[in-house]
């Protein structure tokens, strides 16, 4: 990779930027005496997590901020010489495209639901150039075939709904190259997307920093990322630069306690020594389980998808099952049939030996405790109008427990997870991601379930946050003695914290085992290609892990 030879060959220079933040706010600035700088052909990480102001860095550099709530105050941001903070917003608009572009989280919230894609790329080129509509149309096959997009021709007249979510980062892709500008900012534009779609999109943005030269300020709280294709990081923390450097010094040898607690948090895909769990009688068993959706109508032949396929799969109380696969893989599907919130084709689902797959919802109501859940957005699952101990008291009282001893168990299950019992008056707003993940997995337990369902219960949550919530998550399950059905994408998570593996492609379990074993030797392609593009696996934080893995079974 291309390397920067000083201040004077930069994309990308920040210069003591200061962001001042709305008088209530809980700190004075959002960004605080930052700077760095990107150079041609050089890809920089800015690491943090939420509320380190990163984004704000990066949105300010485009010119995008929020003016009346956030205010630059102090310092410079130079674009190929040119102080970007000086310029009115017909240059700023010029500029966007022309000389710099952004890649955002979301590509459905960027791109206009009711445009083709082909049409939203050249209306690019249309607002920037003066090509001719041949001209454009040519340019757009052309970036669009640039970033590995299949048939160009037939895709560039499709709506962004009718494409899968690595193809519609790839138009976004496309849209912010067609105009070849010097820098590049990805604001986390794989955190989203599948394993293998995400090292295809990290390996599309490489190609393209070496073959066109563009310097790449790239946004991300993942650090196996950050060792995939950095040249060089900046850690932020609380609107400050706490260290920055070459990517191969800052991820081997952290300096600061900061950068050296968010590489610590980061789970290695080495599973550590899990004792096996007794064998007994399964908490939890599906047997040739399965879900069809058929959007065939009276007059007209629809489409048929088998989301869920002959799934076979048991739980003991006191262990957890980890199901893996990317979006498409039935694994959501599975949890939602075993909780009953979609009902199943055919098969059977056992609670403790009884099936109820077949219940009616009378019937099911004695069986709605013993199988709790927990999604992936807390926020949307809490009810924003009502307290967090009104939420947590709720479904114990239904099934006949005075209000006095809810509040009590309520009490007792805040201190579990870590939370103070007072906060039980609070709404939900006035907890952080994190603290509500916790709640909800303290409403969970008050309904004391045999059976508990972690549904992507950490994906959108920062590294640190996530190690406290997978050690909560073993905590309680460790206590209540409960069987876990843990849903994630992330394998590095599922390494950590799951007995056993189930791995499942199209609704189908292609392959299963305990997790050290499925990891080692994987037997089936889609496995191996999951474990082979898990960013950042050759890093040094990660043979520092194998190392000390490797201690432990000496041992």
């Amino acid at each position: 990779m291309a390397r920067t030879n000083g201040a004077s060959d930069t994309v990308l220079d920040v210069r003591g930027l200061s962001v001042e933040l709305p008088k209530n706010a809980d700190r004075k600035y959002a960004v605080e005496n930052v700077s760095f700088s990107v150079g041609p052909g050089e890809i920089v990480c800015v690491v943090g997590e939420s509320g380190s102001g990163k984004s704000v860095t990066a949105h300010t550099v485009m010119g995008l901020i929020p003016r009346k709530q956030l205010k630059p105050v102090a310092g410079e941001i130079l674009l190929e010489g040119q102080d970007v903070l000086k310029q009115p917003e017909k240059v700023l608009r010029r500029l966007r495209g022309e000389r710099m572009a952004m890649i955002f989280q979301e590509p459905m919230t960027a791109l206009n639901p009711l445009m083709k894609v082909g049409d939203q790329i050249a209306e690019m080129l249309e607002i920037h150039t003066e090509l001719s509509a041949a001209e454009r149309d040519a340019k757009v096959l052309d970036v669009m075939r640039d970033v590995n997009l299949p048939k160009p021709e037939e895709m560039a007249h499709s709506y962004p709904h009718q494409l899968s979510g690595g193809q519609r980062q790839r138009i976004m892709i496309a849209m912010a190259l067609a105009l070849e500008p010097g820098l590049l900012i990805a604001d986390e534009p794989t955190t989203a997307l599948d394993v293998t779609t995400q090292a295809q999109i990290l390996d599309l943005i490489k190609t393209i920093q070496e073959t066109h030269g563009t310097g790449v300020m790239f946004i991300t709280h993942d650090f196996g990322v950050v060792a995939e294709i950095a040249d060089r990081v900046v850690v932020m923390q609380h609107g400050r630069v706490v260290e920055q450097g070459p990517a191969e010094t800052v991820l081997s040898a952290p300096a600061d306690p900061y950068t050296q607690m968010l590489i610590g948090s980061v789970p290695s895909l080495v599973p550590p020594h899990r004792d096996p769990v007794p064998k007994a009688e399964p908490a939890l068993a599906t047997r040739v389980l399965e879900k069809i959706y058929d959007s065939s109508g009276f007059f007209q032949k629809g489409r048929v998808v088998h989301a869920a396929k002959e799934v076979e799969l048991t739980v003991q109380r006191g262990e957890t099952l980890g199901v893996v696969g990317e979006s498409g893989s039935g694994k959501s599907t599975v949890a939602r049939c075993i909780v009953r919130l979609v009902d199943p084709t055919s098969g059977a689902i056992t609670i403790d030996g009884k099936d109820i797959a077949t219940l009616s919802e009378s019937g099911l109501r004695p069986f709605r405790r013993d199988v709790q859940i927990v999604f992936q957005d807390p926020y949307r699952s809490l009810n924003p109008r009502r307290t967090v101990g009104q939420s947590i008291v709720e479904g114990p009282m239904n099934f006949g427990i005075s209000h006095d001893e809810a509040i009590t168990r309520a009490r007792d299950l805040m201190k579990i997870v870590g939370l103070s019992p007072d906060a039980l008056d609070r709404f939900p707003h006035q907890f952080s991601g994190g603290q509500r993940q916790r709640i909800c997995i303290a409403r969970a337990l008050a309904m004391e379930p045999k059976v508990l369902i972690a549904d992507e219960a950490v994906s959108a949550l920062d590294v640190s946050v996530q190690a406290q919530v997978l050690d909560l998550l073993d905590d309680v399950r460790q206590r209540f003695d409960l069987a876990m059905l843990f849903i994630t994408h992330d394998l590095r998570v599922a390494a950590q914290v799951c007995d056993r593996i189930m791995v499942m492609q199209h609704g189908v379990v292609v392959e299963q085992g305990p997790t050290a074993k499925v990891y080692s030797d994987p037997q089936h392609p889609y496995t191996q290609a999951l474990l082979a593009a898990a960013p950042g696996r050759e890093a040094a934080f990660n043979r520092q892990d194998e190392a000390q893995s490797g201690a432990q079974v000496m041992d």
